[in-house]
C-alpha cells in the first residue's frame, strides 16, 4: 500500500513534469515530508478540452453515492487488479482517473521488534506520477468535496524486501493515455503494472515518519537500521 509520501521543490516542477497550470494552488503551499491521508495535495487531472491542471484535493477517496465522508480514511488506496470491479472506484476509473505526483513514497519493513521505514525515491530525483482516481461528493450542506486515492499493484523485485504492494508509477509517456477518458481499458490494464526496478532506490530513515505531525527533510535523511537489544 501506500500511506505515506513526500513532494518538495517548487511548485512550478509541476508544471514541468506533467505539462500542467497550477489553479487554486496557495502561494504559501510549502513542501511536505509526509504528507498523509486526509490532507490537501496537489494532484493532476485533465480538463474536457485537453489542458491539465494541478489542484488540491483531499487524500482518501469518497464516492459519490457514499451516506457521510467516512468512508474516505478506508479507501487511500485501491487495487490496480480490481478498479473494474470495486463499486467504489468502477465509475472513476472510467471517466476520473488523475496523477498524483510525489518526490518519493515510504514503505515500513518488518524487523525483529517492530517495523522500520524506509524512503523510496527515484534514482534520477525527477518526480514520480502515482496513477490515481478522483471523485466529487457533495455533503448534506451542498458542498462539493474532491477527493482522490492512489492505486497499488504488486511491487517490483526491489521493493518486494519491503512490501507485497507499490503504488502505480506512470512513465511521462503514460500521463496522456492514462488522462484521456477515451483510453481503451486493455491500454489502461497495461499502464497498471509495476515500476521498472532500476528506477528506484531506497534507504532506511527515522521512524518519526510513522507520526503524521512531524515534518521537515529529516525524516527522508538516511538512518541506520537500529537492532534490538
Amino acid at each position: 500500500m501506500c500511506g505515506r509520501y513526500a513532494l518538495y521543490g517548487p511548485i512550478s516542477r509541476l508544471s514541468e513534469r506533467f505539462s500542467a497550470s497550477i489553479d487554486e494552488m496557495p502561494a504559501e503551499f510549502g513542501p511536505r515530508y509526509n504528507a498523509a491521508p486526509m490532507q490537501m495535495l496537489p494532484v493532476v487531472r485533465q480538463r474536457p478540452g485537453g489542458e491539465r491542471v494541478a489542484h488540491l484535493l483531499r487524500w482518501g477517496l469518497i464516492p459519490g453515492w457514499a451516506k457521510d465522508p467516512s468512508i474516505a480514511t478506508r479507501l487511500i488506496n485501491a487495487r490496480g487488479e480490481t478498479l473494474a470491479e470495486k463499486p467504489a472506484f468502477r465509475t472513476a476509473y472510467r471517466a476520473r482517473r488523475c496523477i498524483v505526483p510525489a518526490s518519493g513514497f515510504y514503505e515500513w519493513k518488518a524487523i525483529p521488534g517492530g517495523k522500520q521505514p524506509y524512503y523510496i525515491h527515484p534514482a534520477n530525483d525527477e518526480l514520480l506520477g502515482f496513477a490515481g482516481l478522483w471523485e466529487r461528493w457533495i455533503s448534506p450542506e451542498g458542498t462539493p468535496i474532491d477527493t482522490f486515492t492512489v492505486i497499488t499493484t504488486a511491487a517490483n523485485e526491489t521493493l518486494q524486501a519491503l512490501h507485497e504492494r507499490m503504488p502505480v508509477i506512470l512513465q511521462p509517456g503514460d500521463y496522456g493515455p492514462w488522462l484521456n477518458r477515451d483510453t481503451a481499458p486493455e491500454r489502461l490494464v497495461q499502464l497498471l503494472a509495476p515500476g521498472p526496478d532500476a528506477m528506484l532506490s531506497m534507504h532506511s530513515v527515522s521512524k518519526a515518519v510513522g507520526n503524521v505531525r512531524n515534518e521537515g527533510a529529516q525524516l527522508i535523511a538516511p538512518e541506520p537500521v537500529r537492532q534490538p537489544r
